[in-house]
């Protein structure tokens, strides 16, 4: 995989001002706001920032958290993890391996019914959608 290296003003010019935030700032969008947070539609989701792969609809779960919830990425090269202390807690964030835009966190042993028993927490406005062609 070819990596993506930009100079920040180039990230400026790039993304807007709300995704330029949660992508190179590591912020996060409010919770329910998100345009993915609910969808159903089959998929890939890409990296809004360099359009890499990351997951597919069929990991998507319900979570209730207010945000897209999946219970793996598409490959586990796809995602980088970084130790996260920034609230006065420990949590593993999630970045894109290609671009290493911030994505969000990834929670285990939370109890959801799925086969990883994790929740990849990711922002909406960290990701694009591509359909499954009817």
């Amino acid at each position: 995989m070819d990596k993506v290296i930009r100079t920040d003003s180039e990230w400026r010019e790039q993304l807007t001002p709300e995704e330029y935030a949660v992508l190179r700032e590591a912020d996060t969008e409010r919770p329910f706001t998100g345009e993915y947070t609910d969808t159903k539609t089959e998929g890939v989701y890409r990296c809004r920032a360099c359009g890499a792969e990351l997951f597919r609809s069929d990991a998507k779960f319900e979570s209730h958290c207010g945000w897209p919830s999946f219970y793996q990425p598409t490959e586990s090269d796809a995602v980088v993890l970084i130790e996260d202390r920034s609230l006065g807690m420990t949590r593993t964030e999630v970045r894109c391996a290609r671009c290493d835009s911030h994505l969000g966190h990834v929670f285990t042993g939370e109890g959801y019914d799925v086969p990883t028993d994790q929740r990849w927490c990711i922002n909406s406005i960290s990701l694009t959608l591509e359909p499954v062609a009817s």
